[in-house]
């Protein structure tokens, strides 16, 4: 299906997201969307997609001109949008998420599959389902929980409800963000299977070698405007200056000079219902940085929450300053100045329907009855300025884009801090703002923070890492020096060799 999209305007506020979009993607190709976190590129896809509408402008699709008022129009139309957090519901069981939606796939159903649309039978919708997935050499079961999937085979399921329900056109939002890389390489092999198929991929993300590596064609998105496009042989350079309307290079590696014992593992043991770590050992001193790498599901996680009190170790000792906190909670945590910040920003991190005034409020010692309203907004004022967050007091913390979540999730930490424990902290965010968020965590370090981060990007745990754990299958390596550590010994640790 050839898709056009003319003069789409977007605004929100003052905000103009969108701004007289011109762009043609032909049937049958991979179309990559760059653009720095807050370009336009996600509200341009959720335009396409149903879920907002344009100030102005025209969807055409076959070059006919279509009217796309909700998600389930877009469905119907052929559309479908793949979102960065998959639209699922984790307690239900994989097949049940399969068939939700069905009503807006009822030819689909009933063409392609004999189904019922109104009354799927069971049995015959777990063989519809696995002759599919066997088509794209996935491995699903059908009767497991969506919880107990990884992202990766989570993105499979919705890619296999929505070519269930007759999507012709398949869009991606960041759909390598958190996965591993072997994960990436089986969404990639599917999306050019698809692309033979005459399947129209629009591909968006910030990540240049993505793009480079997948795509057929790119246009560039820059503050809501249109500024390129361009097909291989692609030129790394010439595609960062579109995004960012400048070169943009990493910060020298900078190697912490450790100081006193900030947190220190003593034979440690975690365990869940899936797995166990044992006798792990390490000392994390002032101004250290220890990175945690594995494939999604191999005990950093776990590892990283036991370091913050949110989970209790089932043996060995944690010490904090020389006290043993072992079994102690978060709050204990906190006193002696550690602060986590998870992956999920929205879920766990920030609190929907509050402003950023508020959240400094909530963060701040507050100690008397009354807020001062006054004192607060400027506060808020001053963080916002010194974090480049690209908002107003007054501003919902989900109107943010996800480069803005974090900068706001970091504006929010106490000041000074032992040690600060991450997950996934520049997830989503474009080359510039991951090198931003770096710059403010370094000057933590300089003043003597430690940091333990988790994170899948092997280049960026190798750049700013002073040690390396490795995880595999609820077992730790013995501390790396990042600065002595190739990516290819990283990726041999993390796959099970070399142990």
């Amino acid at each position: 299906m050839n898709v056009e999209l003319t003069g789409i305007h977007k605004t929100f506020g003052t905000i103009h997201a969108n701004d007289d979009i011109h762009l043609r993607i032909p049937a049958g190709s991979i179309q990559g969307l760059l653009g720095e976190n807050g370009a336009g590129k996600s509200t341009l896809m959720k335009v396409l997609s149903g879920f907002i509408q344009a100030d102005q402008g025209q969807i055409l699709l076959d070059g006919q001109p279509v009217i796309i008022n909700s998600p389930a129009d877009a469905i119907h139309h052929g559309i479908g949008m793949l979102h960065q957090d998959p639209l699922d519901f984790p307690p239900m069981k994989v097949i049940d998420n399969f068939l939700t939606g069905s009503m807006g796939g009822r030819e689909a159903l009933r063409g392609a599959f004999g189904l019922s649309a109104l009354f799927p039978n069971r049995v015959e919708a777990i063989r519809a389902f696995n002759n599919l997935q066997k088509s794209f050499d996935f491995s699903i079961d059908p009767d497991s929980y969506v919880d107990t999937l990884t992202v990766g085979e989570r993105q499979q399921l919705e890619i296999l409800r929505l070519l269930w329900l007759g999507v012709n056109v398949l869009i991606l939002d960041e759909p390598t963000t958190g996965i591993s890389a072997l994960q990436k390489e089986k969404l990639f092999t599917t999306l050019q299977l698809l692309a033979e198929q005459n399947k129209t991929i629009i591909f968006v993300s910030h990540k240049l070698e993505d793009v480079e590596q997948l795509c057929s064609r790119v246009a560039v998105l820059r503050k809501g405007q249109l500024v390129g496009e361009t097909k291989p042989p692609y030129q790394t350079d010439q595609l960062v200056t579109l995004m960012f309307g400048k070169a943009v290079n990493l910060a020298e590696r900078e190697s912490a000079v450790p100081g006193d014992p900030v947190i220190e593992f003593k034979s440690l043991d975690v365990e869940d219902h899936r797995m166990r770590i044992r006798d792990a050992n390490l000392r994390v001193c002032n101004g250290e940085v220890i990175g945690l790498a594995g494939m999604e599901g191999s005990g950093q996680i776990m590892f990283l929450r036991a370091c913050a009190g949110l989970i209790r170790p089932v043996g060995g000792k944690i010490l904090i300053g020389g006290k043993d906190l072992t079994g102690k909670g978060y709050r204990d945590f906190m006193r002696f100045g550690i602060s986590y910040l998870p992956a999920s920003r929205m879920e766990e991190g920030l609190i929907p329907g509050l402003t950023l005034t508020e959240h400094f409020v909530l963060a701040g010692d507050n100690r008397g009855l009354f807020i001062n309203r006054e004192q607060a907004q400027d506060l808020t004022q001053e963080r916002i300025a010194e974090f480049n967050i690209h908002g107003i007091p007054s501003t919902l913390v989900e109107a943010l884009s996800g480069g803005n979540k974090q900068r706001a999730l970091l504006a929010l930490l106490k000041n000074p801090l032992s040690l600060i424990l991450m997950e996934h902290p520049t997830r989503g965010l474009d080359v510039e703002s991951s090198i931003w968020i770096w710059s403010k965590l370094k000057e933590r370090c300089r003043q003597g923070t430690a940091i333990i981060f988790i994170s899948s990007d092997l280049e960026e745990i190798l750049h700013y890492s002073d040690r390396i754990l490795v995880f595999f299958a609820g077992r730790v390596s013995s501390p790396l020096d990042a600065s002595t550590t190739t990516v290819d010994q990283l990726g041999q640790l993390i796959g099970g060799k070399g142990w």
